[in-house]
């Protein structure tokens, strides 16, 4: 099973060099569930990311749906990085996704002090495109590979 969001809080919190949390990023990254090789596509590529990055989103039913994300990486740092906001948004309801401050667990994990720009400056460009699944899954279902 995925680490969650706490869990990864407390590794954080017990690992006091960053070259230790860089090692257990990329660890994230590696447990990472395969990813299917028919979603690398541009449909589901982030843009804004040096590195490739695809994300496919799945929503429930209702209102204000429980949303799925899976994700992958060709950078093992930034598969990394997939893991830790999956951890942080997938199967939550779209409406905790758009209230959910991403930058400030960035900033708690000191993410936005140890990732170059352009990783930084990619990883919002994922928190935008999660947001905005999300904000399309209050209103109707996001495209997603069958299902």
């Amino acid at each position: 099973m995925a680490e969650t969001i706490q869990d990864i809080r407390d590794t954080f919190a017990f690992l006091d060099s960053w070259e230790d949390r860089y090692r257990y990023v990329i660890e994230l990254g590696e447990s990472l569930p395969p990813f299917p090789e028919e979603a690398r596509t541009g449909t589901f590529k982030v843009p804004g990311c040096v590195s490739q990055v695809w994300l496919v989103t799945r929503a429930g039913p209702g209102s204000d749906p429980v949303v799925e994300f899976q994700g992958d990486s060709d950078a093992h740092i930034v598969r990394g990085l997939v893991a830790i906001m999956l951890a942080l948004f997938s199967g939550r309801r779209a409406s905790q996704i758009i209230a959910t401050d991403a930058e400030a667990t960035m900033r708690e994990f000191g993410l936005d002090e140890h990732l170059t720009p352009q990783r930084a400056n990619g990883l919002r460009s994922m928190v935008k495109r999660i947001k905005e699944d999300a904000r399309t899954a209050l209103g109707s279902r996001v495209t997603s590979l069958s299902g």
